[in-house]
Order: structure tokens, then sequence, then C-alpha cells
């Protein structure tokens, strides 16, 4: 029974010390690409600051879009995201479904932007985060289609559309692009952003906005 005491805690502590090289990791990186910028930072200028062996970096993210990866799936608190996506399923009204879709798309974009604001600087056009970003979109297309799913179900989709046209509208008017225009560039604020998003939606979508 000691051993299995011992050996219980020895797991855990190790795996404890693997959350703190993570972490230390992720900050010493997040530091650079604000610094540097993403393409310019090295996996070995991030193993000095984070004083750690690159090997370690390798095992722990794989490469330098492994810890961008995670960088970015963090900036957004995932328990914010799973309650919010717990509000959209118990939603009924397909008019709301879409305002709260609207809200998570704010919320994501709000958090990039205080936490990894340089993903707007040059960076982006590097072919590494372009190559996350594909990834990511296309999670987000088949993260939506539940929900999705249950507004056409409901028949209220306007008729000129298709279903597929429908989620694909859905998709597109939620990207990080429009976002990125109306909010960063033409200096709309992030409430305007979302309650126009929701209704813009429910407008082109639905036969009436009130379903």
């Amino acid at each position: 029974m000691e051993i299995t005491k011992k050996r219980s805690y020895n797991s855990t502590s190790r795996q404890t010390q693997a959350q703190v090289t993570k972490d230390r990791i992720l900050s010493a990186a997040k530091k650079l690409f604000e610094s540097k910028g993403f393409e310019k930072t090295t996996i070995e200028e991030i193993a000095q600051d984070a004083e750690v062996s690159m090997p370690t970096i390798y095992a722990l993210f794989q490469s330098k879009s492994g810890i961008l990866r995670i960088l970015m799936d963090s900036a957004f608190n995932p328990k914010d995201h799973e309650a919010l996506v717990k509000r959209v399923n118990r939603e009924e009204s397909p008019a709301e479904r879409l305002k709260l879709t609207a809200k998570i798309a704010r919320q994501l974009y709000d958090a990039e932007k205080t936490e990894l604001w340089f993903l707007q600087s040059a960076s982006i056009l590097d072919p590494e985060f372009k190559k996350i970003e594909i990834e990511r979109e296309n999670r987000r297309y088949f993260r939506q289609e539940e929900s999705f799913n249950v507004i056409a179900q409901k028949k209220v989709l306007t008729e000129n559309l298709s279903t597929k046209q429908a989620r694909d509208i859905i998709w597109a008017l939620t990207g990080r692009d429009l976002y990125r225009m109306l909010v960063l560039e033409r200096g709309w604020s992030s409430n305007d952003y979302e309650k126009w998003l929701g209704n813009m939606l429910a407008q082109i979508l639905l036969k009436q906005c009130d379903n």
C-alpha cells in the first residue's frame, strides 16, 4: 500500500512539474512573439528564455506552431466558452441562438485581441500561421454544425438559401476577418459588433427575426 501511495505521489509530482515547465515555455514564447513576431522567433530563443532544453519544447509541443496553437486555444477561457455553448444548446429561439453565436465570436476575438494582439501584426502572413488558421477555421465550421442543425430542423430558414449556403454564411460572418475590419480597423465597439452581427445573421437567415 505504501508503494502505491508513493508511486501516486511521484506521478502527481511529475505532472505538476511538467505543467509548470509547459507554462514557462508558453509565457516565454508569448513574450517573444510579441516583441519579435512569430516568424522571427526561434525555438532556441524560446528555450533560452524559458530555461529549458530544446528537446523539452519539442517533446511538449512538437514545433513552434504547436506552441502557437496552444496559445490561441487558451486565449478564450475554456470554461467561459463551454458555458456559452451550453446556453446556445439550451436556447429554443433560432434568433436568440444566432445572437449567442455572435456573442461567442465577439468574446473569442476580444480575448485574442487582449491576450494575443501580436496576431494582428505582420506575423499573420507567416505560412505556419496560415496553416494553423485553416485548421482552426475548419474546426469552427464543424463545431457550428449542431447548433445550425437545430435551427434548420425548425424550418425557419429563409427560402432563397440552401441549408449549405445558410451554414456557410454563419461561418463566414462569424470569422475573424469581419471582426478585424469592423472593430480593429474601423473602430467599432465590441458591443456594437456583437449586436450588429446577431441581428444581421437573423435578418439574412430567418424568415422572421422573432422565430
